[in-house]
């Protein structure tokens, strides 16, 4: 099997890289950071959004999973304590795939050309001055005119990040869907948004048009932020594809839940 190991890049992230770089290879298997069959990420969130978005294209033929060497994170199911057992369920046992959706994002420019992202956790759009004024549709009819500061559109997974803290609803991943979730919306006697979160399944695609010509756009796409202009539209739905997490033992989502943002136990 080939493995390749992603680190946020400190110290101790670099340090529990080296071992499981040493300690794997030890049992033949194969450091390959173009073609990985595991992709392994060592340090938090962050550092495991870099490596979905560094192996987006192969979605199909690697699974991930991660080490969090910081605080606790929703993607990573262990801890340095754990390396020399997760190294030996690695070499020596087949792991159990369990898969989350993911979002689709296409931007369609006014000269005709479109740009396809996928999102592990969410996509974001904002400006750098002034409010955001979007037309929003939903299988193809008009919803309602957005003003305010921005629009988050976040995975199940996602839910529990950018999205939980704006208010936004907290999902099961094994529910593909998306949601929207609003930014500081302005309304008052003549500007009106729905003002709650908005949960689409998988077979509703979602529209954002700009309704000025020309204007500047900040999109992140997880952990990358975009500046473009000309966009003709913004489409967003449940992607066809899905990430793969290898899981050696169970780490239940409603869990991950509690222990971040409840239990008093880190």
């Amino acid at each position: 099997m080939k493995f390749s190991i992603t680190s946020k890049g400190d110290h101790k992230s670099e340090s529990i890289k080296a071992i499981m770089c040493q300690y794997l290879e030890d049992f033949d298997l194969e450091y390959d950071e173009i073609e990985p069959d595991l992709a392994i990420s060592v340090g938090g969130d962050g550092t495991f959004l870099q490596a979905f978005q560094t192996y987006s294209e192969r979605l199909d033929k690697t699974a991930f999973i991660g080490v969090h060497t910081g605080h606790l994170g929703f993607y990573a199911d262990w801890v340095p304590e754990e390396i020399e057992q997760l190294v030996i369920e690695i070499a020596k046992n087949p792991y159990q795939i369990v898969e989350y959706p993911l979002l689709s994002m296409m931007i369609h420019s006014e000269d005709g050309t479109s740009e396809h992202y996928l999102a592990l956790n969410e996509t974001s759009i904002k400006k750098v001055e002034g409010s955001v004024v979007l037309d929003v549709t939903i299988k193809g009819e008009h919803f309602e005119r957005f003003r305010g500061d921005g629009l988050c559109i976040s995975t199940p997974s996602g839910s529990t990040a950018y999205n939980k803290a704006l208010g936004g609803a907290i999902i099961h991943p094994s529910l593909p869907s998306l949601q929207i979730t609003e930014m500081s919306s302005i309304n008052n006697r003549v500007y009106r948004t729905i003002g709650s979160s908005l949960m689409l399944p998988k077979h509703h695609v979602c529209k954002f048009l700009p309704v000025e010509d020309n204007q500047s756009f900040l999109i992140t796409i997880d952990h990358i932020t975009k500046s473009v202009m000309n966009i003709k539209a913004i489409e967003c739905k449940v992607a066809k594809e899905k990430i793969r997490f290898a899981r050696y033992r169970p780490f239940p989502f409603w869990k991950r839940v509690r222990d971040s943002f409840i239990s008093e136990e880190r």
